[in-house]
C-alpha cells in the first residue's frame, strides 16, 4: 500500500504541473484577473485604515501596477481575439478581504504584508508559467512583461521590513 502511494503522488504532481503548463487563454485571464483585483481591494482597504507610511506607499503602487496589468491583459486579450469574463475573486481571495477588514491596527497591517507575500508568489508562478506555456501569443508576451513586476513586488516584500517586521 505505501509503494502504490509513493507511486501515486508523483504521477498526481505530475499531472497537475500538465494542467497548469496548459492553462487556456480564458483560464489564465481569469486568474490573472482575480489577482489584480485582490491586490487593488486589499490595498485599497489599507489605504484607508494603515498609519505605516511603508504599508500606504506599498499599497498605493499595487493599486496603480495592478491597474495596470489589468489594462494590459484587456489589450492582449483583444488582440488574441479572447473575450475576459469579468474579474471576481476566488473564495480564498475573499475570505482573505474579510480577514482585513476585521483586523485593526498594527495586526491588519502584518497580515496585509503576510497575504501579500503569497498573493505575489502566486501571479508569480502563474505570469511565469503562461509566459513561458501560453498558447496565445499577445497574452504570452503581457504574461512576459508582469512578470518583472510582479518579481520586484515580491523582492520589495521580502526585503524591505514593515513596521520593523
Amino acid at each position: 500500500m505505501l509503494i502504490r502511494s509513493l507511486l501515486v503522488v508523483p504521477f498526481a504532481l505530475t499531472l497537475s504541473f500538465a494542467a497548469q503548463a496548459q492553462t487556456t487563454p480564458g483560464d489564465y485571464l481569469a486568474k490573472a484577473a482575480a489577482s489584480d483585483l485582490y491586490e487593488q481591494t486589499s490595498s485599497k482597504l489599507m489605504l484607508e485604515s494603515s498609519k505605516d507610511q511603508k504599508v500606504r506607499s506599498f499599497a498605493t503602487m499595487m493599486v496603480n501596477d495592478h491597474s495596470k496589468s489589468t489594462a494590459m491583459l484587456k489589450a492582449a486579450a483583444a488582440k488574441a481575439q479572447v473575450k475576459p469574463t469579468p474579474p471576481q475573486l476566488s473564495p480564498d481571495q475573499k475570505a482573505k478581504v474579510a480577514a482585513l477588514t476585521k483586523a485593526t491596527g498594527t495586526a491588519r497591517d502584518t497580515l496585509y504584508w503576510e497575504q501579500q507575500k503569497a498573493a505575489h508568489a502566486q501571479a508569480l508562478s502563474l505570469h511565469q508559467s503562461y509566459a513561458q506555456s501560453g498558447d496565445a501569443p499577445a497574452l504570452k508576451a503581457a504574461a512576459g512583461e508582469i512578470v518583472p513586476v510582479v518579481q520586484h513586488h515580491i523582492d520589495m516584500l521580502n526585503g524591505g521590513t514593515h513596521a520593523g517586521r
